[in-house]
């Protein structure tokens, strides 16, 4: 068993380098099974999930290779199996979104039910809608969906919510479908713009991602290409925080300011100094942080994988917050973890009321997902004592060996194999 453990609580200092999105890359490695030619990911991320999608890839017969530092080389010359097994489909959730480029690149795909963190249902319906739109076939039974269409027609679809992997999915089905595909309401998230990106590399026409209009018309044939993701907003969101709740100095390199608006808005808020400029931004905070509220919303609005770091720094905050989940039913699984270590903290319904302290104590406590797991990290460094953080394979699915980089700023963490 792996744990992380923090001896005591301490301020952070120095410069942290931000690592490339896992969110942007997941889907841009199972689009690369949209043609037969070569695909170069640079800089691609040494995580558990990313693993996890170059292996669903390779079930279908695709070569996926590491090379060189961080390069990963995908081409899908001949796709030989249609079925995507629930041993790798049960890890991931997001191995869900080969089912738009087989369905494009052969017309058939076979694929498990999908698993992931238990923070929420988050139900498939509206990839399979669009699909079903865009003239699949879509079957259901025995934990498995079958999908068939000779070709996908391009056609308009509304999404009853701005999904992000429905919104992926149907994207990247609609670039080698037949005529138009409009699809409505669309999630606006950076990961979506990058997307696009690569697939307009690829011989793609995909206009208006980053808006909840997107356009795609259908192409005969995509080509390889070489593309190097976008910075992980996320684990730069996280750093950003844990430099204000710690009360410290942290500037973080390899971001885009631009797709941390609404972090830094609500911790300018909380009285954190942030300084930014093309590609980097400094935090510092020399008092304790004021209360806020928060509520969490698709994009641009605050998102709901910083929740439950945000709500560790409200608890350290001198007055009461509130952090509203508007997304996922069950994000608040790390509450119980954080009031064993004092936090003051009562729910009512989809809402968190917190009532400051000025410092957490050290505890056992168990990352319950990937965002909690980063959150109660944030809370030892904040905690008086030590603090044991178990089931540490949720933190490594997101973020790439933590501690190390937390031990650059200052931090007294360490990873245990037991």
């Amino acid at each position: 068993m792996t744990k992380l453990m923090i001896e005591d609580r301490c301020i952070l200092n120095g410069t942290v380098e931000i690592s490339c999105a896992k969110n942007a890359i997941l889907p841009i490695i199972a689009a690369a099974l949209l043609t037969e030619e070569k695909c170069t990911l640079k800089d691609v991320p040494a995580l558990d999930d990313v693993e996890v999608m170059e292996a669903v890839v390779r079930s279908t017969g695709a070569h996926a290779v590491r090379e060189g530092q961080n390069q990963l080389i995908i081409q899908a010359e001949s796709i030989t199996d249609y079925e995507a097994t629930y041993e790798l489909i049960r890890k991931m959730r997001a191995s869900f979104l080969i089912m738009g480029p087989m369905l494009a690149r052969v017309g058939k795909v076979r694929i498990s039910l999908p698993g992931g963190c238990a923070i929420g249902t988050r139900p498939i319906d509206l990839h399979l809608k669009g699909f079903s739109t865009m003239g699949a076939n879509i079957t259901l039974g025995h934990g498995y969906i079958e999908a068939y269409a000779e070709r996908l027609k391009g056609d308009s679809v509304y999404l009853d919510f701005p999904s992000v992997g429905a919104t992926e999915n149907i994207m990247m089905a609609a670039c080698l479908a037949e005529g138009l595909t409009v699809i409505e309401n669309a999630a606006e998230e950076p990961e979506i713009v990058d997307l696009a990106s690569f697939l307009n590399k690829m011989g793609g026409n995909v206009k208006g991602a980053g808006t909840d209009t997107i356009r795609i018309e259908g192409v005969k044939a995509l080509k390889g290409t070489t593309h190097t993701a976008i910075p992980d907003r996320i684990e730069a969101g996280t750093f950003m925080i844990a430099a204000a709740a710690t009360g410290g100095d942290v500037t973080l390199q390899s971001v885009v300011p631009e797709h941390l608006k609404p972090v830094t808005a609500k911790l300018k808020e909380m009285g954190a100094e942030i300084t930014e400029s093309e590609k980097s931004i400094r935090v510092r905070a020399n008092e304790r942080l004021n209360p806020i509220d928060i509520k969490t919303m698709p994009y641009p609005g605050f998102p709901t994988d910083m929740q439950s770091q945000m709500m560790t720094a409200m608890c350290v905050a001198k007055g009461t917050s509130i952090a509203t989940e508007t997304v996922f039913e069950n994000r608040f699984m790390h509450i119980n973890e954080l009031k064993l270590m004092g936090a003051k903290i009562k729910v009512d319904g989809r809402s968190a009321i917190i009532e400051g302290c000025e410092k957490l104590s050290g505890a056992r406590v168990k990352a319950t997902d990937l965002r909690a797991g980063a959150a109660l990290a944030i809370a030892g460094l904040c905690a008086e004592g030590a603090t044991e953080i178990s089931d540490v394979y949720h933190i490594d699915r997101g973020y790439i060996t933590i501690e190390k980089k937390l031990q650059k700023l200052g931090a007294p963490i360490k990873r245990i194999e037991e």
